[in-house]
């Protein structure tokens, strides 16, 4: 693509690319160059794409659940035709790199085969006669218009968790992707499309604050979901409240892992590796805290050097890359300063990734994988998500102080220990004051059939993110009692009905 290349909105089966409204542009992050421009929505154009929902809304919710499965099936099989070119687009606009990006459109195309089973997802309760010829049954029925807003660093999954789910249920959605890397919404519209999908189910709206604002002020929208930092979920999540909507808003995360004086530190060292620097450290669900448990901080500092020294960083296009650039300069920036500030702070850095150049993209915005030492939970680098190749390590004298450590902080997102002892890892997973827990597994995100969300300010709202949480998300349940005339007594009942 070149510069004049424009990224527009999809509106009732349409893309539309208006010459009126604001632009920003879209880099490829590895070499730091604009790609495209995308449209930055009005409040207009949104509240076109939530009437063209609420239109569509009567007729699709009361199709059976089996006909919208079919469609997604159809999706599901489109995605799976087009995976490696969803993949490419995340690495061209994201900066991760392409093996990465593949995963994360499998693990989007795993929501949809999930979703797929709406039939079955939707069956509800029936209980015969609970007394006097009355039966009780409940049902699950769509919201209406529901609005996605994601984030930069999932651009297909992220979306894909709140799609499926919100078509299978029978509602309409508007979806406002994130501006920095926008072009894969505009194909998913196109493969909804092509699956069968009526105009209107399906609409996107590029955008940034405007956008977000409008959808949460706009009265037909029912329901936001919502993923990205603490300070804005928890905006999104008081105002959406605040006008009566269903809001489901995951925030910020600051992800521990333990390491147990008796776990394999090759196994830990290779997860804190891949987890602590894979996707650049763009990750919700990134190790970016190593707590080592007694004389460990020393041993793993030994095994971590040498495999960040081995380390692939280059353009995610390139097969053998294990590392791409951050999203944005000014992100580049952002975790830079973090870097230094931890130095200002005390913590000890043993490895620098500032002022990171790869030969050939010298002007991508590449941050070096980083590594801390001697991290305390006051500095500003333990406390706050840096969201960037930056690893620090605390140390604590036992598995008590780490659990509290742990339990003290603001974010409850996920969390890791490794170790070999059953009782140790028991303990761990009761006590843990954290949504997402990993076993010898770093980056515990749940599979399609569970639930993914973490705790504190970590996430804002009742319901988890796709699963049987997303079910209940995206519907109301009602209770049904009914019986028939040949079956009611006659006259006046002033007495609590009870079951006889």
């Amino acid at each position: 693509m070149s510069q004049e290349t424009i990224i527009g909105h999809y509106i009732n089966g349409q893309v539309q690319e208006a010459g009126t409204e604001r632009y920003s542009d879209v880099f490829n992050p590895a070499l730091g160059e604009v790609k495209a421009r995308v449209a930055l929505a009005t409040t207009k154009t949104v509240g076109e794409a939530v009437a063209a929902a609420k239109a569509a809304f009567p007729v699709w919710s009361e199709q059976s659940a089996l006909r919208r499965s079919r469609i997604l099936f159809k999706f599901k099989e489109l995605l799976d035709k087009h995976h490696k070119e969803l993949a490419q687009i995340i690495t061209t606009e994201h900066g991760k790199v392409l093996s990465d990006a593949m995963g994360e459109v499998t693990r989007g195309i795993e929501i949809v085969e999930f979703a797929c089973g709406a039939p079955h997802l939707m069956k509800t309760a029936f209980t015969d006669n609970i007394g006097g010829g009355i039966d009780n049954y409940n049902m699950r029925q769509a919201l209406g218009v529901c609005a996605g807003i994601t984030p930069f660093n999932f651009p297909v999954m992220v979306p894909l968790w709140m799609i499926p789910m919100a078509l299978a249920t029978g509602n309409t959605f508007v979806l406002k992707p994130s501006e920095r890397d926008p072009s894969a919404s505009l194909l998913m519209a196109d493969l909804l499309k092509q699956a069968g999908l009526p105009d209107g189910v399906f609409n996107v709206v590029q955008g940034d604050k405007e956008a977000v604002d409008a959808l949460l002020q706009h009265p037909d929208v029912e329901a936001i979901s919502f993923v990205g930092s603490t300070p804005i979920a928890e905006y999104i999540y008081q105002e959406g409240t605040r006008r009566g909507k269903r809001v489901q808003a995951l925030g910020g995360a600051k992800n521990h892992m333990i390491v147990m004086p008796d776990a394999d530190l090759d196994q830990a060292a290779d997860a804190l590796i891949g987890a602590g620097y894979g996707s650049a450290g763009e990750r919700c669900m990134a190790i970016s805290i190593a707590v080592a448990v007694g004389d460990v901080g020393d041993k793993l500092i030994e095994k971590l050097l040498p495999r960040i020294d081995n380390l692939r960083v280059r353009n995610g296009m390139e097969g053998d890359a294990d590392m791409g650039p951050l999203v944005t300069a000014q992100h580049k920036a952002k975790v830079e300063g973090y870097i230094t500030k931890g130095m200002e702070e005390g913590a000890k850095l043993i490895v620098d990734g500032r002022n990171f150049k790869v030969p050939g993209s010298e002007k991508g915005f590449f941050v070096g994988a980083t590594l801390f030492d001697q991290v305390k939970p006051e500095m500003t680098i333990y406390k706050e998500e840096i969201f960037g190749p930056v690893l620090g390590i605390v140390r604590v004298p036992d598995f008590a102080s780490a659990v509290e450590l742990i339990n003290a902080h603001e974010f409850g997102n996920g969390v890791s220990c490794f170790t070999t002892d059953g009782g140790v890892a028991r303990a761990f997973a009761r006590s843990i004051q954290v949504g997402m827990v990993g076993i010898n597994v770093p980056i515990p995100v749940p599979m399609a059939w569970h639930s993914f969300g973490g705790w504190k300010r970590s996430l804002f709202g009742d319901h988890h993110a796709y699963g049987e949480e997303g079910i209940r998300f995206y519907t109301r349940y009602k209770s049904v009692m009914q019986r028939w005339p040949d079956s009611i007594a006659k006259g006046a009942e002033f007495s609590m009905p009870t079951a006889k």
